[in-house]
């Protein structure tokens, strides 16, 4: 996931925070994603962005009610937008 343009980014982030609110729907699959949403943070984001990016998400995702909160969509712009990182 390293050689994804901005753009992707964004796009496989915004799918993965639809995955994730899928558990109003189907309240069990928080079992599975919370670990797997913090595993592919970590992949999309490398460093220390990524690793506090897969915290939250974990803490998101394993904590209900908090599905709303769009983690993937939210680190894309703090590191594209607010942490001033200008490549693609």
């Amino acid at each position: 996931m390293e050689n994804l343009t901005k753009r992707q980014k964004l796009l496989i982030g915004i799918l993965f925070d639809l995955i994730g609110m899928l558990s109003y729907i189907f309240p069990l699959i928080d079992v599975v994603w919370a670990p797997l949403s913090a595993f592919l943070m970590i992949k999309l984001y490398k460093g220390n962005i990524g690793k506090v990016g897969g915290i939250i998400s974990f803490i998101e995702e394993a904590v209900p009610g908090f599905d709303f909160f769009p983690s993937f969509t939210l680190t894309w712009f703090f590191v594209y937008y607010l942490n001033g990182k200008k490549t693609t």
